[in-house]
């Protein structure tokens, strides 16, 4: 096993897609399935859109960006993977294995990468562990999929103040808390509105000023109710 993979087993049962799987479980599975780590700087691409995906990735630090660019260069963020979560999965376990997106590092980031084919055929050592990470995936195509729903029901908001308020809504919801920071700089969200940065930037200035929102860099709070709350 790549004694990289090794460096970092203790932070694996932590992870959701290995839950019920043990410690020692998991040095068999890196081992079986081939593993191997990639780390990544800031904007680097990790997989270009039509690339073969054989691979699903497991972000151990940073976060990756899953982006849609049309034929005229405008892109859109489609899903903000954190760590912990999976990206790639869409195109490994399919059936057609080129990516229709592109993933970039939305900061630096650590990647595990696992030959799911391995999983999904059982190998011929017939590991114990095989059923239980695919009972797991299915769990990180269902959360994936609950990620891209919100993210069509915040940008079929009709203005872009109903986009921003569904958006901070749900990021309140996801944390908790209405005191929460967000991953995505001002371009990135601008991207994921798909909205002019400008005017992002003009609407949550307008916001603040009405007393709906505070927030200082990428750290929001909400003050008072938004629309649809």
């Amino acid at each position: 096993m790549n004694e990289m993979v090794k460096d970092y087993i203790d932070e694996y049962s932590h992870i959701p897609l290995f839950v019920g799987i043990s410690k020692t479980e998991l040095i068999s599975m890196m081992e079986c399935l081939g593993s191997y780590i990639k780390t990544y700087k800031k904007s680097e691409i990790i997989i270009l859109v039509n690339q073969k995906v054989k691979c699903v990735g497991v972000v151990l630090a940073g976060s990756v960006m899953m982006i849609k660019e049309d034929i005229w260069g405008n892109k859109t963020i489609l899903a903000v993977i954190e760590k912990g979560e999976v990206f790639g999965e869409t195109f490994a376990c399919g059936s057609i294995l080129s990516a229709s997106v592109t993933y970039v590092a939305g900061k630096e980031a650590r990647i595990l990468y696992l030959p799911f084919n391995q999983v999904m055929h059982t190998c011929t050592r017939s590991c114990v562990f095989h059923h239980r990470l695919i009972e797991n995936m299915v769990t990180a195509i269902a959360n994936k999929n609950i990620q891209l729903m919100e993210k069509l029901e915040i940008t079929t908001k009709k203005t872009l103040r109903e986009k921003i308020s569904s958006f901070l809504s749900i990021q309140a919801q996801r944390n908790n808390s209405k005191y929460f920071t967000v991953t995505m700089g001002r371009t990135e969200l601008a991207e994921y509105l798909c909205a002019d940065r400008s005017a992002l930037t003009r609407e949550l200035n307008t916001m603040k000023k009405e007393g709906l929102i505070d927030f200082e860099k990428n750290t929001f709070k909400i003050v008072s109710p938004l629309m649809g709350d």
